[in-house]
Parts: structure tokens; sequence; C-alpha cells
């Protein structure tokens, strides 16, 4: 008998997906399932990307270059111009199969295997499948929900670096909490990296879609030139999921020029997919501002709603398009399964995703879930109501 990678072994199943089965289930039954558990947004692409992909008149799709077209980190370039960064330079942009790529690049750049990253949790779950593929330790701190998520205290991370730690990944909104981190915040993370050389990575793939406070980019910290790196992505900016690209973003030329050669073992990335980006970077004001507007008016409602539900409680996202909820549940992923296999509501039912999944600590956040409010508003109407009438049954099954 073959045998299989240690790493095949630890790789963690994902907590957005691994549900699958039990939706096709419901599907079977032919019943309306309302997906809340993965960030597809519903926002039509913008039209200048859909018309470039219509005239798309090459007859050769060919390789590009490894760090991107120029073409392309030119148009996000003047992207980041605008968002105040004057001095970034095409040559701080590498080009990335997606923001994935991007962070198992950073990963590979910066750390040996044996090597750690402390991550606040919950975090993006897939943080844990690139760390695999890494070899490198997830140490986690875990933050409240009492506390809306916030930095847990800097005196925990102290508590944690070791002569093995290399970095601190932020995700900055956060994913799956919608927590928006404070300048004074990232003030702390600041002096914290700095004063044991360590690199702050900022997974800043949402920093359109904040609501209540303005988004502070640690590009935006000059002591943080050689410490920080930025996690970029196109498909929740404009609703492009499927083009599969990112970037990695810092002004450490050491660390890029080691980074590209990572780049350049793979390859390119797509010659379709930056054309269509490099489009919709032409006119994004209006179309960012309509998403913005939109996805607020959503999160209002869900959690206005969700908090009105008996035993729910669900803090306020600041910023990107998800929260975590908690249930009167003892085991949500139960529960979500139970939803999808077993209950439905005027031909209808919801998948989420079980918050456990998104932390690293074994035993935390069993009775949350993430919710993605990405559908319009009627549909999610639907879908709190679907919730709040599951969880009744699902109480006196």
């Amino acid at each position: 008998m073959t045998h299989l990678s240690n790493k095949a072994a630890k790789m963690p199943a994902s907590p957005i997906r691994k549900l699958a089965p039990s939706a096709d289930i419901a599907n079977d039954k032919g019943l309306e399932v309302y997906h809340l558990n993965i960030g597809q947004p519903d926002i039509a692409s913008p039209e200048t990307s859909i018309e470039a992909l219509h005239e798309w008149d090459k007859k050769t799709i060919a390789y590009t270059r490894s760090e991107g077209t120029l073409e392309y980190r030119q148009a996000l370039l003047k992207y980041f111009h605008s968002k105040g960064f004057q001095d970034l330079d095409v040559k701080d942009i590498i080009v990335t199969n997606g923001g994935s790529e991007a962070l198992i690049f950073t990963l590979s750049v910066i750390a040996n295997p044996g090597d750690e990253v402390i991550i606040p949790e919950p975090f993006y779950a897939n943080y844990n499948g690139f760390s695999v593929q890494s070899d490198i330790k997830v140490v986690p701190i875990t933050a409240d929900i009492d506390k809306s998520f916030a930095l847990p205290p800097i005196s925990e991370f102290e508590k944690k670096i070791t002569d093995k730690t290399k970095g601190i990944i932020i995700c900055h909104p956060g994913n799956p909490t919608g927590y928006l981190y404070s300048k004074e915040e990232l003030d702390q993370l600041k002096d914290l990296v700095i004063k044991h050389n360590l690199y702050l990575i900022s997974d800043e793939v949402y920093r359109e879609f904040t609501y209540d406070q303005p988004h502070e980019s640690v590009l935006n910290i000059p002591e943080l030139k050689d410490h920080a790196i930025i996690i970029d992505s196109e498909s929740k900016r404009f609703s492009m999921c499927g083009i599969r690209l990112g970037a990695m973003i810092s002004r450490n030329k050491e660390l890029m020029t080691a980074a590209l050669k990572f780049a350049q073992a793979r390859l390119s990335p797509s010659e379709i997919s930056q054309k269509i980006a490099t489009a919709a970077h032409d006119k994004p004001k209006d179309y960012l501002k309509a998403a913005k507007k939109e996805y607020k008016e959503r999160r209002d409602f869900v959690i206005k709603a969700l908090n009105e539900i008996d035993g729910v409680f669900a803090p306020e996202p600041k910023g990107a398009f998800y929260c975590v909820a908690q249930l009167p549940v003892e085991n949500a992923e139960d529960f979500a399964q139970w939803m999808l296999e077993e209950f439905e509501y005027k031909g209808k039912t919801i998948m989420v995703a079980p918050a456990a999944g998104f932390y690293s600590s074994e035993g935390k956040g069993l009775n949350e879930v993430r919710i993605a409010y990405v559908l319009e508003k009627d549909a999610l109407k639907d879908a709190v109501k679907i919730l709040e009438e599951g969880l009744k049954a699902y109480k006196n099954r």
C-alpha cells in the first residue's frame, strides 16, 4: 500500500466547503439553499472588465512576466497611489494567482520549516492550510467575541514570541469576524514587530469595505518599511473571485527579490485575468462606492436581525462582509449539517460555515458560525428567518 505525506495528513478541511455533501442532500430534495457559508459576492463585476473579456482578440494566450504584466502593475500602482502610498513603485508589487499565492510566497520567503507565525484567531481558515504547505507552525492568540474580536493584549503576543517566531499575520478588515483594527492597535503591533525584528503580514483584501471608521493600512506606517507585507486581491474588491488574481506588496527590496524567485518557479499569473483586472481599475470609484453602500445596508440588516433571535449574539463587524454569530447550540457544525440534511422552512434552508474551523486552538468557536452577507437583502431576510425557525426546531427535535 502506498503512503501519503505528513502534510497530507495535517492539511485541514475547509470549514467553508466541508459541508458541500450535505448541501447536495438538500438540493437533491429540491430545496433552495441560501449559501451564507462562502464569500462569493452576488454584485456584478465591473462592466469594463466584462467588456475587456468580450473584446479579447489575441490568437494565443501567452505567459506574462513572472511578476505580472507592466500594464496591470501600473494600474494597481495607480490604485495604491490614490490611497496615499505615493512612494510605492511597480517593483514593490508581485502579481500572484489570487491572494492565496501571495500568502504562500510570503511564508515561503520569511520562514524555514519549523518556524512560527502568530495569528489572532478566529482567522481565515486557509492560513492553517498555507502554513502546513510551508511546514510552519501557527501560534494562535484568541480574540474575544464579547470584545467584538478586538486585538488581544500585546502582552499575550509577547508571551508567544520565541526565536522561531518570524512574523505576525492579521486580516484587516477581518475574515471571518469583520473586525477592523484601529490606528492605536496597529501602532502596538508596529512597536512589537520592530522590537523583535519580525514581519507584519497584513491581509487587506477587504480594505474597500469599511463602514464606521477609515481603513488604516500598515503601508501607511513609515517605520514598517522593511517589516510590512501586504496581501492584496481583486476577488472581493471587484466581485471577481474567479479570475484568481492577487498581489504581494512590500517596500523591502531584499524580500521582494527573493519572492520573485518563487514567482519565477511557478512561471506567471494569468494573462487574461490581468487584462480583466486592468480594465476594472479604469473607472473604480463609482463601482466601489455603490458596492460599499450595498454591503453596509446588508450588514445593518443582518446584525440587527441576528441579535433579535433568542439566544443569538453577533458583534457588529466594522468591515468586510462577514460576521461571526454565537448560537444557542453546543455544536454549530452538527446544527449546520442538520439544517441541510433534515430541516426545511417553506422549501428552503441555509448553509453556514461552522466557526470552529476558523480557530487553530482546539475547542474554540464550537457554538459559533460565520455568516457571509453576500446575498441581496430579500434573500438575507429569508435566510435569517430560516435560521430562527431552524434553531427552534433543533432545540425541540
